[in-house]
């Protein structure tokens, strides 16, 4: 640390020195202009005079250079800004020179102090920018001698502001090897134009006719909405050539693009969609104060429900679940965040009564939302029992604890799956929908439940599976080749469940819009080729079949649900057939009497029994 304080203190140092010189030379040169490159007789005092007082003219100088920051700069980034505050610096040394030389009776022409500002800037920003001249010139030597490495041929989409920083980066950074061969741009305009002598070949979409002679695309335009994004992506994903992507704005800091934040385009630029409006006044009033537990808080939607949780001030945050692993993670990940956030961990299970009324007695949550479930399709078709134990009776439990301590909202997390149920996971989702909503009229807690579907990245997701396989060589395996699905990003989940959350009154099921739903066949073609491969050449893609209780396309509304708008247009309310109580009461109980003897045929006739719709494993066998 001593070395690089020495290192740094010795180049200020140095830069001193050198302003000190040639500001003077500056001076000097000033005043052979003003009288034509000829100082005689009465012209002498002039100069002898400015030698005379050279000292404290220097010293004036070098304070206002401090003062405008020229010694906080780096060298090798000067630039017109750089150049802006040499110019302004040069017009207040000499302001300020005139004054006190004016009150020392120093007599000067007053034309010198015009010329002399013009001198110093040159001086003063030649040494500046000449550094910069010398940098490039031996990071060009640098790219050329690279220990043989063959350099990648770069082409920048966008020619805007974040284009430039780019192309600049680039060039600042030799050891990438990488070198710059052009623009594209959606200004046709700019089209035949150069920046820093890199031409500008064509508009974005005639673009891919100069990829020939290209290795890498970065995508430079952080500002462009999700959908021109993704519309970009679409037009060259299939170049074969290898893409990256410059993210959003909000990344940019200080003006500057960090090669390090250039990552590779991922399927959920083609995925995701653009930010969503949110009326986070009414989230944060709801939040704000409150102790808020989140069941299930250390998995994909928990985990993410936590984070933005924590940023609207609640007076407590608890995090439980039954992993430790997991919880320990996003603990530690909000301390460093968050580090005043009233934060408390607990382990253990929705299953477990006695836990949850000493946590509740303890606590006094005033807000739930309840993640914890079990969610793996296959995986709960070959353990039905514990689906029901942990999503149905888990859910049952917590959500009378909160009748029973009067908490305000009970927001329990639910999946598309629990419509029209193949599977026992979906209709473990669809008995604790049913059960938020008997509780709604035995307690005075507002109970709501949020259904959506798949999220990106989420554990157990498909796109992780799929990179992994892509990793090993493929195949990429794939149940079904006209099977379909919603998907949303996990923050973008999660933010419409907070807003759901401020705007219930109690009893609804909330309907997340999803978009359009994706073929995965197609979201496997584009990951091989984001990933720089060929689809069926270079990673096969095999059909395995539909798995036991899996769908060719899911639902998020069942038949007899009415839906309706809500103030915010990605969310609506679907409003269950009104089954009678004491049917649904008595229906629930012989279905989880059924869970804990270990009768799977009884269950399933009992559930079918209070779910029409749920198809057992018979009748699949029959379709």
């Amino acid at each position: 640390m001593r070395e690089i304080l020495s290192n740094k203190l010795i180049r200020k140092l140095v830069l001193l020195f050198a302003d000190a010189a040639l500001v003077n030379l500056a001076a000097l040169l000033a005043l052979e202009i003003r009288f034509d490159f000829y100082i005689t007789g009465s012209n002498i005092e002039y100069k002898i005079a400015f030698i005379d007082h050279f000292v404290i003219y220097t010293g004036i100088v070098l304070v206002i250079f401090y003062l405008f920051g020229l010694y906080r700069s780096l060298w090798r980034y000067a630039s017109i800004n750089e150049m802006m505050s040499i110019a302004l610096a040069a017009l207040w040394s000499n302001i300020a020179t005139y004054i006190t030389f004016l009150l020392l009776d120093v007599n000067m022409p007053r034309s010198f102090y015009i010329i002399n500002m013009f001198t110093m800037a040159a001086f003063v920003g030649g040494l500046r920018f000449s550094y910069r001249v010398l940098r490039r010139i031996e990071m060009g030597k640098l790219q050329t001698n690279k220990l043989n490495r063959p350099l990648s041929k770069v082409l920048i989409i966008g020619a805007g502001e974040a284009g430039v920083m780019t192309a600049k980066e680039l060039l600042r950074t030799p050891d990438m090897n990488k070198v710059l061969v052009g623009f594209v741009d959606d200004d046709s305009n700019k089209i035949g134009k150069k920046i820093n002598g890199i031409p500008i070949v064509a508009d974005i979409s005639s673009g891919v006719k100069f990829l020939d002679d290209v290795d890498e695309i970065i995508l430079a335009m952080p500002s462009i909405t999700h959908k021109r994004r993704k519309e970009i992506i679409e037009i060259y994903k299939d170049s074969g050539v290898k893409m990256k992507i410059l993210p959003g704005i909000y990344e940019l800091i200080d003006g500057q693009v960090d090669i390090k934040k250039i990552r590779d385009v991922d399927i959920e630029d083609l995925l995701g969609r653009d930010s969503i409006a949110l009326d986070n006044t009414k989230i944060a009033e709801d939040i704000k104060n409150k102790i808020v537990i989140v069941t299930g808080g250390g998995g994909s939607i928990g985990s993410e429900l936590c984070r933005q949780i924590a940023g609207f001030s609640p007076k407590l945050l608890i995090i439980f679940d039954i992993y430790e692993n997991s919880v320990y993670d996003i603990q530690n990940e909000l301390k460093s965040k968050y580090p005043t956030l009233p934060l408390k961990v607990l382990i253990g299970s929705v299953r477990d009564v006695n836990r949850l009324d000493e946590i509740f007695l303890k606590y006094r949550p005033q807000l739930v939302f309840h993640a914890a479930a079990h969610k793996h399709v296959p995986l709960m078709e070959d353990s039905p029992f514990e689906a029901i134990k942990n999503n149905t009776v888990g859910t049952k439990n917590i959500s009378e604890i909160a009748g029973k301590y009067e908490v305000q909202r009970f927001v329990l997390i639910s999946t598309d799956k629990a419509v029209n149920p193949t599977n026992i996971m979906g209709a473990s989702k669809r008995l604790a929908e049913l059960v938020i909503q008997d509780m709604n009229k035995k307690y005075s807690t507002e109970y709501v439940a949020v259904r959506f579907g798949n999220v990106l990245g989420s554990n157990g997701s498909v796109i992780p599976l799929f990179k992994k396989q892509i990793e090993k060589g493929g195949p990429i395996t794939v149940t079904h080749p006209d099977i379909i699905r919603y998907f949303m990003t996990i923050p973008e989940a999660v933010q419409l469940v907070l807003q759901a959350g401020s705007m219930a009154k109690g009893g609804e099921i909330f309907i997340l819009d999803m978009g359009e739903p994706v073929k995965i066949v197609d979201l496997a073609e584009d990951l091989i080729r984001l990933s720089g491969f060929e689809p069926y050449e270079d990673i096969n893609i095999e059909f395995t079949g539909l798995r036991p209780g899996e769908k060719l396309f899911e639902e998020l509304l069942l038949a007899e649900e009415g839906i309706l708008d809500t103030k915010h247009e990605k969310i609506f309310v679907g409003k269950p057939f009104d089954k009678d109580d004491d049917f649904t009461r008595k229906s629930l109980e012989g279905i989880i009497e059924s869970t804990f003897e270990g009768n799977y045929s009884q269950l399933e006739q009992r559930i079918k029994f209070l779910i029409p719709s749920y198809r057992d494993k018979l009748e699949q066998k029959k379709a």
